[in-house]
Order: C-alpha cells, then sequence, then structure tokens
C-alpha cells in the first residue's frame, strides 16, 4: 500500500467528539482512493479515541498515532514524519473535505510537479442555520500559475501581498520530499496556538513551484468554542511564531536578505491584529512587548519601510517610540469613534484631551518600572479617568 499512497492526509485530534465523524466520513469518501489518514490522538480524554478505533478497524487506509497531550505543533510532526505518501495533507479534526478535494489538488499537483498547491477554503457555520461562504484566496491573473514566491515578484509590496495570504495550511498539499529535504516542521511550543504561520513561511519561503486555485474545498468550522481561534487567553504564542521564523532565516541566509523585510511586515501586520482581539487587560503587556521586539529590529537594521505602506509605516514608527502613547490613544480612539464628526473635533480639540496627550510622557517617566497592574496599569488607569472627564464635558456640551 505504502507504494501507491498517493496523499497522507494528517489529522490531529483533541476532545473533538461532537465533530470528529463528520471529519473522518468526508475523509473516507473521498474520490481519490490512494490516501492512507494518520489520525493522530493528543492525549483525548473524551470518546475520540474510540471514535477513531472505529474508522482503523474498518478502512486499512487509518491509522492511529497515541500519545500523550503535548500540542499541536508535537501532532503535526509526528503525522507528518509517519507520512509515507507523494503528498501530504491536512485536516483539521472540527472541519471537513468536498468528496474531490485531494483527487483534484493531487492532479494538479502531481501534473506541474509542484512543491506545494493551496485552494479557497470555506467558513462553515452549522448553527443556528447551517451555511458555507467561499473565501477565494488568488485572483483571476495568479489563478493555477506556477510561481516561485521568493523569486517572482518584482515589486515588494506584491511580495508581501503573497506572504500575507492567510496560513490555511489545511487548504493545501505540500510534496512529502520538498518537506523532508528543507526540514520544514511545525513550532512544538508546548501549549502554543498559530503554528500554521512560521510553517506556512518555511513553505513560502523553500518552494521554487507552487500554486493558488480559486476552487475550494475544504469547510472550515466557525462554531466550535474550543477552537484556539476562540481564545483571548494566548497573549504571546504569535510571538514564539515570529522568533521561529527569524531562527529559520538565520539558519538559511541564502533566503534570509529576501525574506527578513517580508518577514517583519508579517509581523506588524500579525501583531496588531492580535493586539486587537485580545482581552483589554493583556493589551498592554502585548504592546509593550511587540514595541520592544521591533525597537531591536529597527537597530539591527532589518526593518524595511519600502515593505510597509506609508500609514502603516507612521504607526509602527509610534509604537515603537512610545507605546504608552500607543496604547492610550488607541483606548481612547475606541470610545470615541462611535462619535459624529462634530462631536469628535470636539474632543480632540479640548483642553483635557492636549493636557493628556502632553502628559503621557511626564506619566510614563513618573510610572517608571510599573507596567501593569491587574488590568492595564496605572498608565492606563490615569487616562481613562481623563477619558470619563473628557466624556462629561462632552455630555455637558450637549445640554
Amino acid at each position: 500500500m505504502e507504494g501507491n499512497v498517493k496523499v497522507s492526509i494528517v489529522v490531529p485530534i483533541y476532545n473533538v467528539e461532537k465533530y470528529l465523524r463528520q471529519c473522518l466520513d468526508s475523509i473516507a469518501n473521498q474520490t481519490l482512493k490512494e490516501i492512507e489518514v494518520i489520525c493522530v490522538n493528543d492525549g483525548s480524554t473524551d470518546t475520540s479515541p474510540a471514535i477513531i478505533q472505529e474508522y482503523v478497524k474498518k478502512d486499512s487506509r487509518f491509522k492511529c498515532i497515541d500519545k500523550p497531550n503535548t500540542g499541536y505543533g508535537n501532532s503535526m510532526n509526528r503525522g507528518f514524519d509517519l507520512a509515507c505518501g507523494e503528498y501530504i495533507g491536512i485536516v483539521e479534526s472540527d472541519d471537513y473535505a468536498d468528496p474531490d478535494m485531494f483527487e483534484c489538488l493531487y492532479n494538479q499537483a502531481h501534473k506541474h510537479n509542484l512543491d506545494a498547491i493551496k485552494s479557497g477554503y470555506y467558513l462553515y457555520y452549522s448553527r443556528p442555520k447551517e451555511k458555507n461562504i467561499k473565501q477565494v484566496i488568488v485572483s483571476s491573473a495568479l489563478d493555477r500559475k506556477t510561481i516561485c514566491p521568493r523569486e517572482d515578484f518584482s515589486a515588494k509590496m506584491e511580495m508581501v501581498e503573497f506572504y500575507n495570504i492567510k496560513p490555511t495550511i489545511w487548504s493545501a498539499i505540500y510534496k512529502r520530499d520538498f518537506i523532508r529535504e528543507n526540514g520544514i516542521r511545525f513550532n512544538e511550543t508546548p501549549g502554543a496556538s498559530y503554528q500554521d504561520a512560521s510553517f506556512n513561511f518555511k513553505v513560502w519561503a523553500c518552494a521554487n513551484r507552487v500554486q493558488l486555485v480559486s476552487d475550494a474545498y475544504l469547510h472550515y468550522r466557525q462554531d466550535n468554542e474550543n477552537s484556539s481561534v476562540n481564545s483571548t487567553g494566548k497573549v504571546f504564542c504569535v510571538c514564539d511564531e515570529y522568533k521561529e521564523m527569524k531562527r529559520f532565516l538565520s539558519e538559511n541566509p541564502v533566503y534570509q536578505g529576501k525574506l527578513e523585510g517580508v518577514r517583519n511586515r508579517l509581523k506588524y501586520d500579525s501583531y496588531i491584529w492580535n493586539y486587537d482581539r485580545l482581552a483589554q487587560k493583556y493589551k498592554y503587556i502585548f504592546i509593550e512587548r511587540a514595541a520592544s521586539e521591533f525597537a531591536d529590529d529597527l537597530k539591527e537594521g532589518n526593518l524595511d519601510e519600502t515593505y510597509f505602506e506609508w500609514y502603516k509605516w507612521e504607526d509602527l514608527m509610534k509604537l515603537i517610540e512610545d507605546p504608552v502613547s500607543y496604547h492610550t490613544k488607541k483606548a481612547l480612539d475606541k470610545e470615541v469613534i462611535f462619535m459624529n464628526k462634530e462631536e469628535y473635533e470636539r474632543i480632540i480639540n479640548s483642553l483635557p484631551y492636549r493636557l493628556a496627550k502632553k502628559s503621557i510622557s511626564i506619566e510614563k517617566k513618573l510610572a517608571g518600572g510599573i507596567k501593569c497592574c491587574k488590568d492595564h496599569g496605572i498608565i492606563y488607569t490615569f487616562f481613562y479617568g481623563i477619558k470619563k472627564i473628557v466624556g462629561r464635558l462632552v455630555r455637558r456640551g450637549k445640554r
């Protein structure tokens, strides 16, 4: 069987009994029959292991790796190490695939000798009413065009746009020999999330022949309350991914010159996204670390303005220069965003607001080493009080 496997499909599994049968049925019913399915049970404590065994017993193409709960990155590496197919695919255990997904991707990849091929996907909602919303990842100009991601873009912003495509590692397949020859592995940070970011970056960095296709096959579940995308507690996991990218480039200097600027641009976008999604009490401690990392990158000469739109570059410089002011302004702007133009202008031109902006640096010095108390810390609490005063002035002016 091993010599005939066209695609090995890795399924990382942890306590997902509610959705697992739908996922495994969609793989078992693929029109491409020459597959193997590697189920990696990451120490599940529900009935997931028993469900896996049902499929192992009735379908010889199914295999199971049982291991302690060591996290997503380790699960993926174990599955990739065991794979014997010409290509390797991934299906998350709460998602499901269209029946022709792996036949279509394999035929295209095999025909053009691709290192990787990535398709669109569907945002899938099972409630309150079942629906799928197609997400196209490629323009018609690049659809099914074979490219080398690090060489075929003359403009830096075009390269940024390509590398900035969402790292949907499960809507793609990867040539097994390409993965192993380049030492591409997942980050195994215990308890971490977002390991798709560094994996995807390494694939694009090393690949010579890839295609993006506008068709969609994978249904990406949006209503699993246990999904990592619904967790705000993992504050610094995204930082681990960009640290891993930096390590990878340092060990592969042939790519570093072309891709360090791209890495830092992607890092900016990811860090701002992470900042916006975090619970209020984590925002300041994260933005402080982000400012420190970017300040180091600037000092090392790794930040390149030509990889940024002008307004994003200005935003990044403000972040580096004064993270306290940056965070405070974000908090204040969030409060006034729903006001009309006249109210907004009245606030930003008011004496309390102007005094607050001028006093930020003074308050920062007074705060000294105090970074963050229970939620935002002394600094944020002070400016939250200023915001309240401004709010009262606005309401008073309406009377």
